[in-house]
C-alpha cells in the first residue's frame, strides 16, 4: 500500500496544494511536547478530501469518466469530487444529507456538482448512491472506502514527514477512517517507531470500539458537531487497514473540539473546522500523553458561520 501512496504523490503534485506545516510555542509549553500541524486547511477545497478525490477519479477510464461519477458525502468530499469533475470536464452527482453544512453545500453546487439531498434519519446515503449508480450507470467514487482515495488521503502525512523528519506519534481525525488508514500507512513507511492514533468524538465513537473490540460497530447520525466523522462506520477497507496499521484509538467530548477549534482561532489565527480539530482537542484534554514530537493533521476548515459563533460563544 506505501507504493500506491507514493504513486499518488506523483499523480497530484502540480494539483494539490502542499499545504504548510505550522507549529505554535504555547501549545508545545501546555503540552510539554513538540507539536507540527498539518494544515489541510489549507487544501484545494479547504480539506484534505481534494488529495483523494483527484488521485481516483484521475485514473478512471475514458468510459468510465464518460458515464459520470457519483458520490455520498455531507461535504468535504462532495466539495473535493466537485472540483475534480470541473478540472476533468466529468458530471458529479452528490448525495448530500438535508443537515450538510450550508457552506459546503454551497461551494459543492458551485464546483458544478448536481445534489441529490436525503433525511439521514430516513434514508441511507450509500444505498441511495448504489441505487442512482445501478439506474444511471455512474462511476461510485466513495468518501473513504476506495484503495486510491486512501492513498491520496495518505499523501498529507508522506508530505509532513518528509517536511518534520522523525515524529513520535501522530495524531489523526478519523471518520470513515480514508485519512486515519492512509496516514498510517505513510507513517510506516517512512517512520515505522511513529505511533499512530486515531481521534473520534465521544458520541462517535464507532471506530473506536471497533479498534479495541476487533468487531464491526457502527453508529447512526450521531449528534456530534464535528460533521466530518458523522459516518456509521469504518469501511470494509479501512476496517482491517486501521487493525494493521493503527496503534491506538482515543476519543475526546465535544467542549473538547469547540476549545481546540477555539485556541486555533485565537492562538495560531487558523480556522479549523470541528472534524479536523480532532488531534488537538486530545492533547489539550490529556486524552493522548504525547511527549516527544507529535505530528496532527488539521484536516479541514469549512465550517457554517453559525457553527463558528456558537463554538466561539461558547467560551
Amino acid at each position: 500500500m506505501f507504493e500506491k501512496v507514493l504513486a499518488a504523490k506523483k499523480r497530484i503534485t502540480g494539483h494539490a496544494n502542499i499545504t504548510p506545516v505550522m507549529t505554535s510555542r504555547t501549545l508545545n509549553h501546555l503540552a510539554g511536547a513538540e507539536v507540527f500541524f498539518k494544515c489541510e486547511n489549507f487544501q484545494r477545497v479547504g480539506a484534505f478530501k481534494f488529495r483523494g478525490a483527484f488521485n481516483s477519479i484521475l485514473q478512471l477510464s475514458d468510459e468510465e469518466k464518460a458515464r459520470g461519477v457519483i458520490t455520498y458525502s455531507s461535504g468535504n468530499h462532495a466539495q473535493a469530487v466537485g472540483l475534480v469533475g470541473k478540472l476533468l470536464n466529468i458530471r458529479t452527482i452528490i448525495v448530500m444529507p438535508d443537515n450538510a453544512p450550508a457552506t459546503k453545500r454551497a461551494a459543492t453546487e458551485q464546483y458544478g456538482a448536481e445534489i441529490v439531498e436525503y433525511n439521514p434519519d430516513e434514508a441511507e446515503r450509500e444505498q441511495l448512491a448504489r441505487d442512482l449508480q445501478k439506474k444511471h450507470g455512474y462511476t461510485l467514487i466513495p468518501p473513504f472506502d476506495h484503495p486510491e482515495v486512501i492513498a491520496g488521503q495518505g499523501t498529507a502525512a508522506l508530505e509532513l514527514l518528509g517536511e518534520t523528519g522523525k515524529l513520535d506519534m501522530l495524531l489523526v481525525p478519523c471518520g470513515g477512517g480514508g485519512l486515519l488508514s492512509g496516514s498510517a500507512i505513510s507513517a510506516r513507511g517512512m517512520c515505522p517507531d511513529c505511533r499512530v492514533i486515531g481521534i473520534e468524538p465521544e458520541v462517535a465513537d464507532d471506530a473506536t470500539r471497533s479498534f479495541h473490540t476487533k468487531t464491526l460497530h457502527r453508529v447512526k447520525n450521531p449528534p456530534t458537531i464535528a460533521d466530518g466523522t458523522r459516518t456509521s462506520s469504518l469501511g470494509k477497507l479501512t476496517f482491517p487497514l486501521v487493525l494493521e496499521y493503527v496503534h491506538d484509538m482515543k476519543t475526546v467530548s465535544e467542549e473538547a473540539i469547540k476549545e481546540a477549534v477555539r485556541f486555533l482561532f485565537y492562538r495560531m489565527k487558523l480556522v479549523v473546522e470541528p472534524s479536523g480539530a480532532l488531534g488537538l482537542a486530545a492533547l489539550l484534554s490529556r486524552s493522548v500523553a504525547a511527549p516527544g514530537r507529535v505530528g496532527v493533521i488539521l484536516s479541514g476548515g469549512n465550517m457554517d458561520a453559525a457553527v463558528m459563533r456558537l463554538i466561539l460563544g461558547d467560551n
